[in-house]
């Protein structure tokens, strides 16, 4: 791992902090490994805390009502979490687990918010990126609204396979996806809906289903035709 604060000057809350002040950072916070597949933090159990992905990916996932694990994201090599649930002091709101092998840097609430009020430029880059994301996330929402069904399920189908998507004989296929009542709940559609867009997908010729399996066959021409 790079040493005295290189590896946070690539992180965008920290990008334009001086090199001695990542240096200190880097000394409050701990660095972990974890095995593919091994628990970070569990919803509603852990303290609040800011993660910053060193090498590998996390997956970030709830449990819907159905008892399936539902992925909602994937945190990148040289991302991080965690910010919204230091600023609230709430227990985290997903399961995050080790994508595949990963190394980590963690630092926990209390010493994050005593290097706010040391450093008030990291306020200002923290209020900058949740403005970004935020942003964001409210014109996929007014995109979204604006689509029929079709372009909703599709739209969570891109997603997925953005995020989880595996090579399997020349298609992008999405493993053990969730289930339509936890892709219902991600579209912002009914479960019965699901099943319909799904099959008329198959029907077109677009997706393959494979047991629980999604194959997409063609997926920049899927990604023209519902992007």
């Amino acid at each position: 791992m790079p040493e005295n604060g290189g590896f946070l000057a690539k992180i965008p809350i920290f990008s334009g902090l001086d090199f001695n002040v990542l240096s200190d950072i880097e000394k409050l916070g701990e660095t972990k490994k974890f095995n593919k597949d091994a628990v970070i933090l569990f919803e509603k159990q852990s303290d609040s805390a800011l993660i910053v992905v060193l090498k590998g990916s996390l997956r970030l996932t709830k449990m819907s009502e159905g008892g399936n694990e539902v992925t909602l994201d994937i945190v990148e090599e040289e991302d991080y979490w965690g910010e919204t649930s230091i600023l609230d002091g709430l227990p985290p709101t997903v399961n995050i687990t080790a994508q595949e092998d990963s190394e980590v840097f963690i630092i926990t609430r209390d010493e994050f918010l005593n290097l706010l009020k040391k450093n008030p430029g990291i306020s200002i880059s923290l209020l900058s990126e949740l403005t970004k994301k935020l942003r964001s996330c409210s014109m996929k929402m007014k995109a979204n609204s604006l689509k029929s069904s079709e372009g909703k399920v599709a739209s969570v189908l891109i997603e997925l396979v953005d995020n989880l998507g595996k090579i399997k004989n020349g298609c992008l296929e999405i493993e053990n996806p969730p289930d339509h009542q936890a892709l219902a709940d991600m579209a912002g559609t009914s479960r019965e809906t699901i099943g319909r867009t799904l099959h008329s997908f198959a029907k077109k010729g677009l997706i393959e289903i494979e047991g629980q399996n999604i194959r997409v066959k063609e997926f920049d021409k899927f990604k023209e035709l519902y992007h």
